[in-house]
């Protein structure tokens, strides 16, 4: 008789922690957080109320959804959207009668109806929470952003019967009929003033986007005169991990796991535990818990599709539809399609083919780069590259260590060429340029202007055709696009070199509004100059001779990108 008066939160609870609702890690612990508390709260002065947190979660049945195939429809809230409200609300404080949690983190894939329980969270807070004169804000870095959930909770009012009685909506304000104190106002950092402010809620949307505590800080200092107040950040994940949100998502976690206690502090994250395969349907539903509901599967299942074919694609797949963290905005090349155009081939067969080089010159304690692009022949359908790399010996060691990347092994195995002394010595470099033009048919160099004036001369004086390319869109985003091409259509053969794969991992690009690319050093993490310099390669290698890219793709399948 017990179990069948458990609510549908408390079964989603003990489901998730007996296995039989598939669930992260996180979630997990944020289920056994409430199991653990009910048995030991009352030491540490707070308590569960059943009935407060039925009584948030009762609000929503006075809620109607304004979009889409359930337009009109009461919101009913899924068993783990009523697990956030049972636990949020229905935590107390026994000295002093008041809510528990004074902030919360909610970090969910998109489609999983966030905006919905957002904005429902917003009108309860405004309306039923009992207390007067509350304000409650959303807010986002944009004004335009902190209003889709404040105008998602318009709808939901228009659409309500009984919210109409008691609710006006007005173009900038959503406010009580008998207490127009009480109000409900998006803000952004592009508002006019966000001075001033009593908050009773704030709402923080897409938390990912907000590069500083700035917008949060301003909020939470309004909080100051409420004995109840509650800072509510809800987003997607990002590929900042600097950032304040990831900040807000470490300390969740720490949280979570009870490595910090903080009685206060409210979060739950929806995403795939590490190791689990991101292809596999079967681990989707951690990080989409409405799956089959507001999120299609056929759907998902299309975004994994492109993201296994582009890099620019995989990104957007983990991030928004996974809510897995990556390191940067875009992972230009995705590691399976690198992969799949390894492969040893004898570098003797390359002599005397013509080839075309990239130049990336480092400062004189880091990687130099110098890469040979080779065009495909009647014989040899692939573009091949043949990446040669300096570094000095004393920061070989010294990187070695700090960074745990193999730069010792690398030089042993004859990858990188360890110059003597602590500085690049440019004559190793031009020997290696000299030997490599004696060899093959060298046409031109193209090498970023930074730094190489000297190098520029030695070449020029040696008769070599250089030539300059910026790094900027302008350059660098049209031979980028065909690298993208290349590798997806297998029509690059890179040899395996484990030092240009490892800067093939680490490339991230750039992306502006008109869709053009460049390489983005400062947020790719690690090194990527020999990716910069096959891509010069390749700029000047497609350039004098198009039809080589059209040769290579005429024999393959190229999907438009």
């Amino acid at each position: 008789m017990a179990r069948s008066r458990k609510s549908p939160a408390e079964r989603y609870i003990d489901n998730v922690i007996r296995g039989k609702v598939p669930a992260c890690r996180w979630v997990r612990l944020f289920c056994e957080r409430h199991k653990r508390d009910l048995k030991t709260g009352r030491k540490r002065g707070i308590y569960f109320d059943r009935d407060a947190a039925q009584h948030a979660i009762d609000f929503y049945q006075f809620l109607r959804h304004s979009k889409g195939k359930w337009a009109g429809k009461t919101i009913d809230l899924e068993p783990w959207q009523q697990a956030i409200v049972w636990v949020l609300f229905g935590w107390q404080r026994r000295k002093t009668k008041t809510r528990r949690f004074r902030s919360g983190y909610v970090e969910i894939a998109r489609k999983n109806g966030k905006t919905t329980m957002a904005s429902g969270l917003a009108l309860y807070m405004m309306l039923a929470d009992g207390e007067a004169g509350a304000e409650v804000y959303s807010a986002a870095t944009k004004r335009d952003q902190a209003k889709l959930a404040w105008d998602e909770a318009g709808r939901m009012v228009k659409a309500s019967p009984h919210l109409r009685q008691h609710i006006t909506v007005h173009k900038d304000k959503i406010f009580l009929k008998w207490d127009q104190a009480s109000k409900y106002v998006p803000l952004g950092r592009d508002s006019d003033t966000m001075d001033g402010l009593n908050v009773h809620c704030a709402i923080v949307d897409e938390l990912h986007a907000h590069r500083t505590s700035e917008i949060w800080d301003v909020l939470e200092t309004g909080t100051g005169a409420r004995t109840q107040a509650l800072m509510f950040g809800i987003t997607t994940a990002g590929f900042n991990q600097s950032s304040f949100c990831y900040e807000r998502r470490k300390y969740t976690s720490q949280v979570l796991d009870g490595v910090i206690e903080d009685d206060s502090h409210f979060g739950i994250i929806f995403t795939l535990d590490e190791g689990d395969d991101e292809w596999d349907e079967a681990n989707w539903i951690k990080a989409n818990p409405n799956l089959g509901v507001s999120v299609d599967l056929d759907d998902l299942r299309e975004q994994a599709r492109k993201a296994k074919e582009l890099p620019s694609a995989l990104t957007s797949f983990l991030t928004k539809r996974l809510n897995i963290w990556t390191r940067a905005a875009e992972h230009f090349i995705h590691p399976d399609k690198w992969r799949a155009c390894g492969g040893a081939f004898d570098i003797e067969e390359l002599d005397g083919r013509t080839c075309f080089a990239g130049l990336d010159l480092s400062n004189t304690l880091d990687i130099t780069a110098f890469v040979l692009v080779f065009p495909p022949t009647e014989d040899d359908p692939f573009f091949r590259v043949l990446p040669r790399f300096w570094v000095p010996e004393t920061a070989m060691h010294e990187r070695s260590r700090r960074d745990q990347v193999p730069y010792d092994a690398w030089c042993r195995d004859g990858w990188i060429t360890a110059i003597p002394g602590d500085v690049i010595d440019y004559e190793w470099i031009y020997r290696q340029i000299d030997e490599d033009a004696q060899r093959y048919d060298l046409q031109e160099i193209g090498f970023d202007r930074w730094g190489a004036a000297a190098i520029y001369l030695w070449m020029a004086n040696r008769g070599m055709t250089v030539v300059q390319i910026g790094q900027g869109y302008a350059s660098m985003s049209a031979p980028m696009k065909e690298l993208e091409k290349l590798i997806v259509s297998r029509g690059l053969a890179h040899g395996d070199n484990p030092v240009l794969t490892w800067m093939a991992y680490n490339m991230v690009a750039m992306r502006d509004a008109a869709g053009n690319v460049k390489p983005d050093k400062k947020n790719s993490g690690e090194k990527i100059d020999g990716l910069v310099a096959m891509i010069m390669g390749l700029a000047r290698a497609t350039l004098h001779d198009p039809d080589a890219l059209r040769s290579v793709y005429d024999q393959r399948d190229v999907r438009e990108l």
